[in-house]
């Protein structure tokens, strides 16, 4: 088993911040022999915030390598229309072989997840004779019409990059898109999904434990190993209702975007303070829908 660890991710520059969250998060709880390897496809992240991320290299010794991209190669992937907060960067896992030529295996996470758990057992997990592996998307339990559905959620994927360009999926995406350019709904997400049907492995759903509220996440685990803010009510927005919040709060502390004393206060107090009127106000009668007592079940004993 490997602890030589191969770690993707793409952002642009807004998105450094969170980015740096993810990855001090892994650094974190890496376990004593794991040496992490980070490839960033950078999509225009300026100097000033490179320089910043090079610093988490502070918390544990690991490789911090920024890729190059041209996004006019991405040109065919703009005329999707999908949800106005998927980025381009986003579509740059799907040409994650050319990008990386001399990698064979990488885990790809997107930058609105954190890590608890070191991610050895995920980087070695057998693919079997799939390509890619990834955990189950949260419309697969939350939606009746998506039941029984082997639909992969995108923010975690473990690439075999050997395979994949044996198979040239860089190919497959692009001619899959172009054949079916207004029927994508969720970007990438349905791009991979449907060009490598069958050729995906479902990981357990605690390395993908996707969560807005908090009776809506795809696994009401203690100990979820990934944590993915799925929608756009991200932790980082102030009087956010999304569930785990206060865990990207704790390793933003780790990285150079860490808050001051008084920041701090603010979004500990001022930021659970709204939270929760936001949260009774939308959802008055939530103590007595099952959902909800199913997870507080689930969440405490």
């Amino acid at each position: 088993m490997s602890n030589n660890i191969n770690v993707c991710l793409s952002c642009d520059n807004n998105y450094s911040k969170h980015a740096a969250v993810v990855m001090a998060s892994i650094l974190y709880n890496a376990d004593i022999n794991d040496y992490i390897h980070f490839y960033i496809l950078d999509g225009n992240i300026d100097n000033y915030n490179k320089e910043k991320i090079l610093e988490l290299k502070k918390i544990s010794n690991c490789d911090i390598e920024f890729i190059t991209v041209n996004e006019s190669k991405f040109d065919c992937y703009k005329k999707v229309n999908t949800h106005k907060y998927i980025t381009i960067p986003t579509y740059f896992r799907l040409k994650i072989t050319e990008l990386l030529p001399n990698i064979s295996r990488i885990i790809y996470l997107d930058c609105d997840m954190i890590v608890e758990h070191s991610l050895k057992e995920l980087f070695n997990i057998n693919l079997t004779d799939n390509i890619i592996g990834g955990s189950l998307d949260s419309r697969v339990f939350h939606k009746k019409k998506w039941k029984n559905q082997k639909y992969i959620n995108a923010g975690m994927i473990v690439f075999d990059l050997e395979k994949m360009r044996q198979e040239k999926t860089d190919e497959l995406f692009e001619d899959y898109t172009h054949k079916n350019i207004n029927d994508i709904k969720t970007g990438d997400q349905d791009i991979i999904n449907f060009a490598l049907k069958n050729r995906i492995k479902i990981i357990d759903g605690s390395w993908n434990v996707q969560v807005s509220g908090f009776a809506s996440r795809t696994s009401f685990t203690k100990y979820p190993k990934i944590i993915h803010y799925i929608g756009k009510d991200k932790p980082w927005i102030f009087g956010s209702n999304t569930y785990f919040k206060d865990k990207y709060f704790k390793y933003l502390q780790l990285t150079p975007w860490k808050l001051n004393d008084k920041e701090k206060l603010y979004w500990e107090k001022e930021n659970k303070k709204i939270s929760r009127q936001k949260f009774w106000k939308k959802h008055p009668y939530c103590i007595i829908h099952p959902k909800y007592y199913y997870a507080f079940i689930c969440s405490y004993f």
